[in-house]
């Protein structure tokens, strides 16, 4: 397993993360995720740190909680050799103040993290999406309190917008005060609106990116075909999990799909193997996150690592998954002399 330092600091990660999406399974939108238990994550958490992968990723809101709890328990007893990421923001409650970035919130947000996870520490604490509510120094210098305190040792987002991120960066940067290493982001062969503005801003600014959802919001399994209906066990069969997902064109996934099949029988790889490899391949990606229900998923994509796609490969998956830029990024690719980024990739 290869590690990566996660953007502008001396922290290593690992080039892929096991995500906990699939822990608990508590209510209707997490049920259609898995719903692994302790016995089961302990065996996951078991094969990840076999093959070095040592770096777990959570949220508050999964399962309402249930997954952070299970893998507390699931990791009991070897915190020395764990890296954990979690993230809060997103409603957790019906009070007026159980969401946001506020430092009432934070605070408690993290605390009660720190508890379900059983542990005195979080390796890296994300903001899971912006708050447009809360003045970004109130929650940048709570954020901070919170590393010099000790509760956590470094910072990120996810889902920001590219004004979001920078505008945070300059007020850390203005008061010294913690500053974002990673960017959790939405990024796959399917998916690429990344590229446009927050991967230029990452290079730039030197912000990893933790790719979530690699295959797609499971579009790219190798189990969705032309012509066919869903597989039954697709958590795409789930409309409230379908709908709040990215939408796209069925001739447009088949394409790239139909190039990954092409690529699969040239590498011997599978198609979930096939399009992580391709995103470690990407400027700015300090790890993936991968998700498994069983043991079979965690081995098929500990398989996308200890290769490479070639270069003539990466071209072929590059232009089948191509998609026309708004502006102002189409025009920008016409003066690369002088606006190295984002680079027309």
């Amino acid at each position: 397993m290869d590690y990566r330092f996660l953007g502008a600091s001396g922290f290593k990660i690992p080039v892929l993360t096991l995500g906990t999406g699939t822990f608990g399974g508590r209510g209707e939108f997490f049920k259609a995720w898995g719903n692994t238990d302790v016995t089961e994550a302990k065996r996951l958490v078991d094969i990840c740190l076999d093959a070095g992968l040592n770096m777990f990723d959570s949220a508050d809101i999964y399962s309402d909680g249930a997954a952070e709890e299970i893998l507390g328990k699931a990791i009991q007893g070897r915190r020395d050799q764990i890296l954990i990421s979690t993230k809060a923001t997103f409603r957790s409650g019906p009070g007026a103040n159980d969401v946001g970035s506020s430092r009432h919130y934070l605070i408690r947000a993290v605390e009660g993290a720190l508890r379900r996870l059983s542990t005195d520490f979080i390796d890296l604490f994300q903001l899971h999406g912006f708050d447009a509510a809360t003045p970004v120094e109130e929650t940048l210098r709570t954020l901070d309190d919170l590393v010099t305190a000790g509760k956590i040792r470094y910072v990120g987002c996810s889902n920001f917008s590219g004004w979001h991120l920078m505008k945070s960066l300059a007020v850390s940067e203005r008061y010294g005060w913690a500053r974002y290493i990673a960017h959790q982001a939405y990024y796959s062969l399917v998916g690429r609106d990344y590229e446009w503005e927050l991967m230029p801003l990452a290079l730039d600014q030197k912000v990893g990116c933790v790719v979530w959802s690699p295959l797609g919001w499971g579009r790219l399994t190798g189990r969705i075909r032309r012509g066919q209906p869903l597989p039954s066990s697709s958590r795409l069969q789930n409309q409230a999990v379908a709908d709040s997902g990215p939408r796209m064109p069925d001739d447009y996934l088949f394409k790239v799909v139909d190039t990954l099949d092409e690529i699969a029988a040239e590498t011997g790889k599978t198609i979930p193997q096939i399009a992580v490899n391709w995103l470690l391949q990407r400027p700015s990606v300090s790890t993936v996150i991968i998700g498994a229900r069983n043991e079979e998923q965690l081995r098929d994509n500990l398989g996308a690592v200890g290769w490479n796609l070639t270069t003539g490969q990466v071209a072929k998956l590059d232009q089948a998954s191509a998609i026309p830029k708004t502006y102002p990024y189409w025009h920008q690719t016409g003066f690369k002399e002088r606006n190295p980024f984002p680079t027309d990739i």
